[in-house]
């Protein structure tokens, strides 16, 4: 048995001492990329929190643009940019996608518009310029709209009026647009107030429709009873004061616009916007249209040519109406022919020829001018033209006549113009010329020639044989010789000029005045030879000594 003293000795097993736990740390490393981390994480954040409004704008084409280049402006500051260009599914069109920065996201609603500036040249407007050197861009016009959208339609053309411009929009009516065209300008007094916004062809195609914009404050002067007429191009008017030229201005004259104006003396209320207007094709025809007018019938008997629809009707120079048709009837006899005229008056301006009152009822003031002599004739107002007018005045001569307002059309009394009156009165004398007996006064005269020319040869026989007999006489006789010798010279003449008339001698000949001043010369001629005669007889003894000297 072993002695437990003797057993081996067990090394000592080391005890674990548990150490304490270690902070974590990052090695040096990884700190570049988790800080490019940070800043890219950042930088996204604040991409995504300043990101704009992604829209997209359809165009009918791409021309000019390009994605990631082409910017959008409004007022010339840069608000976007164009992101991409697709055309649409159906290839009608090009679809734009762009992107409108966050401080403009106002914008962005129902009436906003979109176009591509360019370099243009329309009408009398050039536009776009900048972009020659700039390169394309889209504009933008803002919007009133409460409504925002996302999705718009561009506008092929630049808007003529921007939408925050002052002032009323008016639509006009015409049976066609003439030379105007979008842009045209509008005229009122001769000053530029506006212009055409859009033309377009009625549905039924019966004429056109014209939006115009009259820019503030002018868009004020425009009142309900304001007339429109086209102001394009040279306006000539031929009528009885002769030749008118009127235009607005050059740019009208060549490229087209509008004019408008009131009547003056009377104020009506301003026309609310989009009120509709007649577009009249001048001036003068809109203005005749601007006043109440009454139609009258007048009936003439006599020829019309030269007289036209649209001439004036007169009153001692002041212009009252006009002339709105002309016709022909056969009266019921079958006898002659009648001319109906229709006219018109207006009734503002005759009411102001009573003392400046305008209160007097028309009819009654018609009724009352008419029975103091009151017609209308017809009156030659231009040589040059040949046109005539209808004229108003008092005739003292004139029948009893009133006028009858219950038919439809009221008749004013009238009376034979001047140059019917006149040609009346030639045709008289004509008549009176040609009841004469003029062969029976041809065949006397012819008689007492021949009578003058035996009388004159006997004379000359006469004064031959003294003139051989008495030669102390001869001066005597050669004085009187030479006065025969003209007074045959005269009966020469009187002799061819008879022969003529005898030829050309007919009831209708010219002449007649001019035979009967011979006539009278032949007369005399021989009432001279007779009272010679009568004194030879008398006084046989001045042939010898002389015819006595007076006494003084």
């Amino acid at each position: 048995m072993t002695d437990q003293s003797e057993q081996p000795t067990i090394p000592d097993i080391p005890e674990a001492v548990s150490e304490p736990k270690r902070r974590f740390s990052i090695q040096l490393v990884w700190i570049i990329p988790i800080l490019a981390a940070l800043i890219g994480l950042s930088l996204a954040a604040k991409a995504y929190l300043e990101r704009g409004e992604i829209i997209t704008i359809t165009f009918n084409t791409g021309e000019g643009m390009e994605a990631g280049k082409t910017k959008i402006k409004y007022k010339d500051v840069e608000i976007g940019e164009v992101k991409g260009l697709a055309l649409s599914q159906d290839r009608s069109h090009v679809i734009v996608t762009a992107e409108i920065s966050k401080n403009a996201k106002g914008l962005l609603v129902k009436d906003t518009r979109f176009w591509v500036v360019r370099a243009r040249i329309s009408g009398g407007n050039v536009s776009g310029l900048g972009t020659l050197l700039g390169g394309t861009y889209i504009g933008v016009d803002a919007g009133s709209s409460q409504e925002s959208r996302e999705d718009f339609t561009g506008l092929e053309a630049p808007p003529p009026v921007s939408l925050n411009m002052p002032g009323r929009y008016f639509v006009l009516h015409a049976p066609e647009v003439g030379s105007l065209d979008p842009g045209a300008p509008i005229f009122f007094r001769k000053i530029q107030v506006g212009q055409v916004t859009s033309t377009e062809l009625d549905r039924d195609g019966n004429g056109v429709t014209i939006k115009t914009f009259v820019r503030a404050p002018y868009d004020s002067y425009v009142r309900t009873n304001t007339v429109f007429w086209q102001a394009s191009g040279v306006d000539v008017t031929v009528n009885t004061s002769g030749i008118k030229v009127n235009t607005e201005s050059m740019a009208a004259m060549l490229l087209g616009g509008l004019a408008f104006q009131s009547p003056d003396g009377t104020t009506y209320p301003q026309a609310p916007p989009n009120a509709g207007f007649v577009l009249y094709g001048t001036r003068d025809e809109a203005l005749k249209h601007a006043e109440p007018t009454q139609a009258f019938l007048l009936m003439f008997r006599e020829p019309v040519r030269g007289l036209s629809v649209g001439a004036p009707v007169d009153l001692r120079g002041v212009t009252v109406g006009e002339v709105t048709k002309i016709s022909i009837t056969l009266d019921p006899k079958r006898t002659s022919f009648a001319i109906p005229v229709e006219v018109v008056l207006f009734p503002e301006r005759l009411r102001a020829l009573r003392n400046g009152s305008k209160d007097v009822e028309f009819h009654a003031l018609m009724d009352d001018l008419v029975a103091h002599g009151l017609r209308a004739d017809i009156r030659n107002g231009s040589l040059l033209t040949g046109q005539l007018y209808i004229g108003l005045d008092f005739n003292q001569k004139a029948k009893s006549a009133r006028i009858d307002w219950n038919t439809k059309i009221p008749t004013f009394p009238t009376v034979p113009g001047s140059m019917q009156e006149l040609q009346r009165k030639l045709m008289h004398i004509v008549e009176k010329i040609e009841s004469l007996p003029m062969e029976e006064i041809a065949g006397d005269a012819r008689k007492t020639l021949k009578n003058l020319d035996d009388t004159v040869k006997s004379a000359d026989k006469l004064l031959n044989s003294v003139n051989g007999s008495m030669p102390e006489v001869r001066g005597v006789l050669g004085d009187a010789r030479q006065s025969l010798d003209e007074l045959r010279k005269t009966l020469g003449e009187a002799r061819k000029s008879l022969d003529g008339a005898n030829r050309t001698l007919a009831p209708d000949a010219p002449l007649q005045v001019d035979l009967r001043d011979t006539l009278r010369e032949v007369s005399r001629a021989a009432q001279s030879l007779r009272v010679l005669g009568e004194y030879l007889e008398q006084h046989p003894e001045s042939i010898i000594r002389g015819k006595k000297e007076d006494v003084k």
